[in-house]
């Protein structure tokens, strides 16, 4: 069995608790000599971890590591610090994932510049927390300075407003938060709390909760409208927000992975209808366009789904915690255009902007939409204080705004540039290999850096192909309905094999173990939106190269021909 502890070195020199040496462990020690020593060793076992050779993952199984973390007793007896790390190195570190190898492509999580350690370290030892100014002095002015210049890349109002907004503690252009998850919570809480508002003598559905305020309004639900490629956050807020996963509308997609603007048209019209005949009316709360989907990084009509919040008094939120970074590039805001009209805008500084996970971000068009959610407290967050907490949901903060303040000092718009120009090329040449090779389909026409495709071998394809061809080409109302009901389920039956084929595949991937690539399925529209399991390959890392791709879809190639081979050529044929 494989062992990832030497029984030999299981024993931990105990050490005996001692006043005056556990004050030594606490900032700032004694004796900075050992702080200097410790850090410069836990540096270096840094290092070897990116520099060492072998596989993305470790080969540890799960279930041993399972074994080693299951010790039911909270250690009683101190250890020394060096026993520790040593622990750390042996546990952690040598079984961690190496999410920042160029041969990495499959999750949004990438390399960091190395800075970003350093960075991680003066956050740890200044430990400000931000949700209350005398705990946090100087970095609350740091986190409201880089809540201007995000507001300033979304929605580009003019010098005179940020000089008068960005340190004026009255309002909050937007927040620091602790993931994409909290900022989108944010945005759409504004959104329901202004929705169900203070009115006359009702105080509002802050204070009187969410049956009284349906009540007022003559509501009997709200609800949320979001494509299907919506991030799943959005479930998770309306859960929380009370407005409940079934409320949550999934519009259909086109075949270019963005909302469908006519279908939700059709869905906004739909409940208008519903709610001039007077029963049971539904308020549209919010409308969420994607500038970057999870899955296909694609981004929504974000102007006509403005045209469309508006016509319904609906609270518009975009979510681009993928893509809103890439606004700092002049000549790429026509990608995003509406986004500065939008309500609210999640931004993630764990994606592209190169932070460590994890932090995100929300920003409000209405310097005075955070008021919406503004609270108070007798020991913290006074009426009269400066502090950041008052405007926003989360208490206890990290000083994370300094990363992506730092970064953009660093790199600078020009960094960022290349860097962008560097993703997009990768993009381009993986999906030209994957285009050019025989035995692969792309599955989606990329924006932002992801590409969708899985392995069919040329001979499926070419099947494939003369059956779509009759789909399209028979009437599904004319005399050819049993003969394209036929086709349209030898299709289904063809992709429900290459689906289990890309799985196998993704395992082999798995095991192999030096290159990564992600999997999903989606509704995938060329298919009549059945379901398809796909290989979803992320290209930002600036270490990948084109070589390094070519080396990844010959692997994959390789893979897939042998488990073809193997296990589904036969059956394939049959079909």
């Amino acid at each position: 069995m494989y062992s990832i502890i030497n029984k030999r070195n299981q024993r931990r020199r105990i050490v005996k608790p001692d006043m005056s040496q556990l004050k030594k462990l606490f900032i700032m020690p004694d004796s900075p000599d050992k702080f200097i020593e410790f850090g410069t060793e836990l540096l270096d076992l840094i290092h070897k971890f990116f520099t060492e050779k072998g596989g993305i993952h470790s080969e540890v199984p799960l279930s041993e590591l399972e074994k080693i973390f299951s010790n039911v007793n909270i250690p009683k007896r101190p250890q020394l610090l060096k026993d520790v790390l040593l622990e750390i190195k042996k546990k952690i570190i040598a079984h961690s994932v190496k999410v920042g190898n160029p041969y990495y492509i499959g999750h949004m999580t990438s390399a960091i510049p190395y800075f970003m350690i350093l960075l991680e370290m003066i956050i740890a030892a200044l430990n400000q927390n931000q949700v209350k100014i005398e705990s946090a002095k100087a970095s609350s002015f740091v986190e409201r300075e880089l809540i201007g210049w995000m507001h300033r890349l979304v929605y580009n109002k003019g010098a005179g407003f940020y000089k008068t907004h960005i340190q004026n503690w009255e309002v909050a252009l937007g927040n620091v938060t602790t993931d994409g998850t909290m900022a989108n919570l944010t945005a759409l809480l504004v959104a329901r709390n202004k929705a169900f508002g203070p009115d006359g003598n009702f105080p509002g559905i802050r204070v009187a909760g969410i049956h009284e305020a349906f009540l007022h309004y003559g509501y009997r639900k709200a609800i949320i409208i979001v494509s299907k490629r919506g991030h799943y956050s959005i479930d998770k807020v309306a859960r929380v927000i009370g407005i409940g996963n079934d409320n949550v509308i999934k519009v259909p997609v086109d075949m270019r992975n963005k909302i469908d603007i006519n279908e939700l048209e059709r869905i906004c019209r739909q409940i208008q209808d519903h709610n001039e005949r007077g029963h049971d009316r539904i308020k549209i709360m919010a409308i969420v366009g994607i500038a970057g989907t999870t899955e296909t990084g694609n981004i929504d009509n974000l102007q006509e789904m403005r045209r469309i919040a508006d016509e319904y008094n609906a609270h518009f939120h975009v979510d681009a915690a993928w893509g809103g970074s890439v606004l700092i590039i002049d000549q790429l805001r026509y990608f995003f255009n509406g986004i500065q009209e939008a309500d609210s805008v999640t931004v993630d500084a764990h994606k592209l902007l190169f932070s460590p996970a994890s932090m995100g971000m929300v920003l409000f068009k209405d310097e005075k939409d955070l008021n919406y959610l503004k609270h108070f407290s007798n020991y913290i967050i006074r009426q009269d204080s400066v502090d950041l907490g008052r405007f926003s949901i989360e208490g206890s903060r990290p000083f994370a705004a300094l990363k992506p303040w730092a970064t953009f000092k660093i790199l600078g718009t020009d960094g960022f540039r290349l860097l962008f120009e560097h993703a997009f090329e990768l993009t381009a040449s993986l999906r030209s290999l994957v285009e050019m090779h025989c035995n692969f389909e792309p599955m989606n026409q990329p924006e932002l850096f992801i590409f969708n495709y899985r392995f069919v071998p040329k001979e499926v394809q070419e099947k494939i192909e003369k059956l779509r061809l009759k789909i399209n080409a028979a009437s599904p109302d004319g005399q050819e309905h049993q003969a394209r009901n036929k086709w349209m389920s030898r299709l289904r039956h063809i992709n429900i094999l290459l689906n289990e084929l890309n799985i196998e595949l993704h395992k082999e991937l798995r095991e192999d173990d030096n290159t990564f690539v992600s999997r999903t399925m989606f509704d995938a529209p060329n298919y009549f939106a059945q379901d398809i399991v796909v290989l979803r390959a992320i290209t930002i890392n600036p270490l990948t190269t084109t070589e390094i791709l070519k080396e990844i879809i010959e692997l994959q190639n390789r893979l897939g021909k042998k488990i073809y081979k193997a296990d589904f050529e036969s059956r394939l044929e049959k079909l």
